[in-house]
């Protein structure tokens, strides 16, 4: 089993940054590519970004290209997502997974899933 915690979601104003955390254990992380994704209130969950297991490659959602950033740190066993010039539509819950794999864009991809951040960007 590996267990995630997401940390850092907020109350922001619109241009404002956030950066996520999100805390792995119980299996080696280095294993794992991990990602993030969200879901806005009556929408599906939608992939944000994903980055590699040894965090030499990412990949971001259109959406978020050039305003969010994904990267890890192995040693700590934590991902973080740093999200700059956030617009309301980015409000949603933020959750972060892991996935047995290099790298994955897809969310049934993933075996574990954290149990979510709260993200809300006011105009």
């Amino acid at each position: 089993q590996v267990q995630l915690v997401e940390s850092g979601g907020g109350l922001v104003q619109a241009g404002d940054s956030l950066r996520l955390s999100c805390a792995a254990s119980g299996r080696t992380f280095s294993n794992y590519a991990m990602g993030w994704f969200r879901q806005a209130p009556g929408k599906e969950r939608d992939f944000v970004a994903t980055i590699s297991r040894s965090g030499g490659t990412t990949y971001y959602a259109d959406s978020v290209k050039g305003r969010f950033t994904i990267s890890r740190d192995n040693a700590k066993n934590t991902v973080y997502l740093q999200m700059n010039s956030l617009k309301p539509e980015d409000t949603a819950v933020y959750y972060c997974a892991a996935a047995p794999l290099p790298t994955a864009t897809i969310s049934r991809k993933y075996d574990y899933w954290g149990q979510g951040t709260q993200v809300t960007v006011s105009s």
